[in-house]
């Protein structure tokens, strides 16, 4: 049975999904994992969303995995283990993945999966007490839950090697210093502070955010002529779109445009 009350969601055009698990700092076991996969699921299905914010409840946006069921999770096999895996795996890939603004808010620490989860989201709002940490090569594991990849996209070969290899904490000022944070603000307002950016946010043309996160992650992965393709294929569909018409109507009437997002 999954326990609903493990991850909050509060609905509306700017949604705050919760982890609620304080007593284990956010760590998920296999009901969690399930819930916040449920949640972000149905926050992907959702024609009215307009960004989404991630936090954690307590001291800490997440742990990763709960250390007290990793034993457990070794014994069932290799095939098995892949497959219970994929149940976190594929949230953090729908996270990077669905077309609107994400944004990771948290005051405590983000370690293991918990800072993988981070690092899919495009905003990291962090306050100044916050800490990241690798630690999984202190256990005998890598980061395995797109942790290395995604580490290299954002912080370049060398830096990810000795924040994986060494497992070393980051402060905040670190964070940022590496481009892993978007803004550090003073504990007890990176919540706030995510809301307000998420304002920001809702002034702009939906599909041209989504638009431009779909383009920006796939020319991560691809030379820079295919990236050029893209970024043409995709102002070709923009163009013709509604909210391009009402954009430049509102800029030549100097006002303020009415998205419809279409």
């Amino acid at each position: 049975m999954l326990s609903a009350d493990s991850v909050l969601c509060a609905r509306g055009p700017v949604t705050v999904v919760t982890l609620n698990r304080p007593e284990k700092l956010n760590a998920w076991n296999a009901s969690m994992r399930a819930r916040l996969r449920e949640v972000i699921e149905e926050c992907a299905r959702d024609p009215e969303l307009r960004v989404l914010i991630l936090t954690g409840a307590g001291r800490a946006f997440s742990a990763g995995e709960d250390v007290g069921e990793m034993d457990q999770l070794t014994r069932i096999g290799t095939r098995a283990f892949r497959a219970e895996a994929r149940t976190i795996h594929d949230v953090f890939d729908l996270v990077e993945s669905m077309e609107v603004p994400v944004i990771a808010a948290f005051d405590g620490v983000a370690a293991g999966g918990g800072l993988e989860l981070a690092l899919s989201c495009d905003f990291r709002i962090l306050g100044e007490k916050a800490r990241l940490v690798m630690p999984e090569v202190k256990v005998g594991l890598i980061p395995g839950s797109g942790g290395c990849s995604r580490l290299v996209r954002h912080v370049g070969l060398a830096r990810a090697k000795e924040l994986v290899m060494l497992g070393a904490t980051i402060p905040a000022a670190r964070a940022y210093e590496l481009g892993l944070a978007t803004e550090v603000v003073a504990d007890g307002e990176a919540l706030a502070t995510a809301h307000r950016l998420a304002e920001r946010l809702m002034t702009m043309a939906p599909l041209a955010l989504g638009m431009a996160k779909v383009v920006l992650n796939t020319c991560t992965d691809v030379d820079s002529e295919t990236g050029r393709r893209l970024e043409r294929l995709a102002q070709s569909v923009l163009k013709v779109t509604a909210d391009h018409r009402e954009g430049t109507a509102a800029f030549a009437e100097k006002r303020s445009p009415r998205w419809s997002g279409c």
